[in-house]
């Protein structure tokens, strides 16, 4: 298990530019199983995540041929389905939670799948029902035999459109289903669809691919069902959940950040809710500028009570940012509440923010109030440990702003979806060493 050692309390101060988007880069990459032609994928983060989902398709049959650190071109020619059998692919797919998606490609493609219960972070419920229920309106069977070693199957001989009613705007499961009903026969209607710029993406690349996919952008999607798709380029966009963080991380340590390339169209009201705690920024361009600030101040709402900010399906805010929302707010002047509806797990880590010195009350497994220090009381260092992602980069932007030195275990998580994280901060003026 690795850790990170930060001396906190520094100044930041250049520019940085965001990875490529690692929840889209798990669809995307999934997506290329739908065509035996080449598939070419730019601005791929590189973080541990996308590389294990990068090798399982190579151990897959699918060529994977680097052409440069942030580009890949894969071929999915040769499909080897009885990898599927081994134990091998049980043990490596059960550690992706995003192998999941590998799913309905496999059964537009091939009309048969298979994967063995996914993990990832430990945040709370998160069922698969949504993939599954979807999958049976397009007239896929489906089951999960424990003893066989957890392995959901599922087999498709005859895909057909469908009207279906999505039991929640999963992006994932969205996802997954789209992918299943672009080659089966018929019109699919799917209704309380996710439509975050992820899966924006995923549509705009699948119709280059030769789909027929309209209602992008919009939680209807209409798919009319095409026999075969065809090779294309794609290049991802920038990382929402990474420039939310970095916007945070400015304000905490009072420092002057430009974000680079944001895309900011894309990043719907990430930059309002962040500027509703206070923080000022300025948008350049497609740059964001974020000055250095010793004060920022909590809004009310217009009757003076507590602001709240809460995930939601998009164009709600998204529940990746929820962590560095609360972390940001503990040296504001003012209370929020921060409500996270999705997850039951992932506000636990607050433990560890309160045995900094921060002001929070964990008012249930969804809610905590947070009382904004102002810069009166400073965070203080302390060892912990990094329970998923999001949480892992919170606890990293407190410890940046800390006195003293901190130390952050289990640091495997953060690496899952931050790249080079430690190298790239370092090189802005954060002291952070890897142990």
């Amino acid at each position: 298990m690795a850790s990170f050692k930060i001396t906190g309390d520094k100044r930041l101060k250049g520019e940085i530019v965001p990875q490529g988007a690692k929840n889209e880069a798990l669809q995307i990459i999934c997506a290329v199983l739908l065509t035996k032609e080449p598939v070419t994928v730019h601005n791929i983060p590189n973080i541990r995540d996308v590389n294990q989902l990068i090798s399982l398709l190579g151990d897959l049959g699918v060529t994977c041929t680097r052409l440069s650190d942030l580009s890949i071109r894969f071929e999915a020619s040769n499909v080897n389905l009885d990898y599927l059998e081994s134990d091998a692919f049980r043990q490596k797919a059960a550690a992706l939670r995003g192998s999941v998606m590998l799913l309905g490609p496999m059964l537009a493609r091939f009309r048969k799948g298979r994967i063995p219960r996914p993990g990832g972070d430990k945040i709370g419920r998160r069922r698969l029902d949504t993939h599954f229920l979807g999958f049976e309106k397009l007239g896929a069977e489906f089951s999960y035999d424990e003893a066989d070693g957890g392995f959901y199957k599922v087999d498709a001989a005859n895909l057909k459109g469908t009207y279906m009613l999505l039991d929640e705007a999963s992006v994932t499961g969205t996802a997954n289903v789209l992918m299943a009903a672009v080659m089966a026969e018929g019109t699919t209607t799917i209704y309380n669809a996710a439509c975050e710029p992820y899966l924006q993406q995923l549509c705009k690349m699948l119709n280059r691919m030769g789909a027929k996919i309209s209602g992008i952008a919009s939680n209807l999607l209409v798919v009319e069902g095409v026999s075969e798709l065809h090779g294309t380029e794609h290049t991802m966009l920038p990382d929402m959940i990474e420039i939310g963080s970095f916007i945070g991380l400015a304000a905490m340590t009072q420092s002057e950040i430009t974000i680079k390339n944001c895309q900011i169209p894309q990043l719907g009201i990430i930059p309002d809710v962040f500027q509703r705690l206070g923080i000022k920024m300025e948008f350049r361009g497609d740059d964001i500028f974020i000055p250095a600030q010793e004060h920022y101040r909590i809004e009310n709402y217009l009757d003076g009570s507590t602001l709240s900010v809460a995930d939601a399906p998009w164009p709600g805010f998204t529940p990746d940012l929820l962590s560095i929302i609360l972390i940001t707010a503990t040296q504001a002047q003012g209370t929020v509440l921060v409500h996270q509806k999705m997850f039951e797990s992932r506000l636990f880590f607050v433990d560890k923010l309160i045995e900094m010195g921060a002001q929070i009350i964990l008012c249930d497994p969804h809610r905590a109030t947070v009382i904004g220090h102002n810069r009166e009381t400073q965070l203080r260092g302390i060892r912990m440990t990094s329970p998923d992602i999001r949480a892992g980069v919170a606890l990293l932007i407190a410890a940046l702003s800390a006195k003293g030195v901190s130390i952050i275990d289990n640091i495997e998580q953060i690496d899952r979806g931050y790249q080079n994280i430690d190298v790239r901060l370092n090189a802005i003026g954060a002291e952070i060493v890897r142990l």
